[in-house]
């Protein structure tokens, strides 16, 4: 991983830190025994276009048979969340996740890229952006003819949407 992170010129650094929650939360479900090697990368902006960079440049690792996930939520909100018994989902929480969901599904980079600015709800379904912004590394490993799917979706909360997003 280094070497192609190296080709593409991005910096990258050992680290002895244990997995983050963005990482262990997903995984547990997904492989209970823990028997896969997991390599967690740290993501070194915020910035959508520096983020797609980085998942093409790791795509090859595809080829090697390597899962590239990226964990976070398309909509986080703590601020927002409501625990009663049957939360609405609130407009801006709604109209975020379609909105992603659609841009997605048109394989529009472009207006993904640029949600910051071009994004109903945006932000309120994003007053911070860690959370969603792996996203891009994991757009930018997709090839042009993956399928695109969404596995899970549905609320938590109100307005934490569930939805996942599979490339391939």
């Amino acid at each position: 991983m280094r070497e192609l992170l190296a080709v593409a010129r991005i910096p990258s650094a050992n680290s002895e830190r244990g997995l983050d929650h963005g990482a262990y939360v997903p995984l547990v479900p997904m492989y209970p025994r823990a028997d896969v090697p997991v390599l967690q990368l740290s993501l070194p902006s915020l910035e959508p276009r520096e983020l797609f960079e980085v998942g093409r440049a790791l795509a090859p690792l595809r080829d090697e048979g390597a899962l590239i996930v990226g964990s976070g939520f398309l909509t986080h909100n703590l601020r927002a969340l409501d625990t009663s018994p049957s939360p609405a989902t609130p407009s801006w929480a709604s109209d975020f996740d379609a909105w992603i969901a659609d841009a997605l599904r048109k394989r529009d980079l472009d207006l993904v890229l640029d949600y910051r600015a071009r994004a109903p709800g945006v932000l309120q379904a994003l007053p911070t952006h860690e959370h969603f912004v792996p996203l891009f590394v994991a757009l930018g490993a997709a090839e042009d003819g993956d399928e695109l799917t969404f596995p899970i979706e549905g609320w938590n909360f109100g307005s934490m949407t569930k939805r996942s997003v599979q490339f391939g």
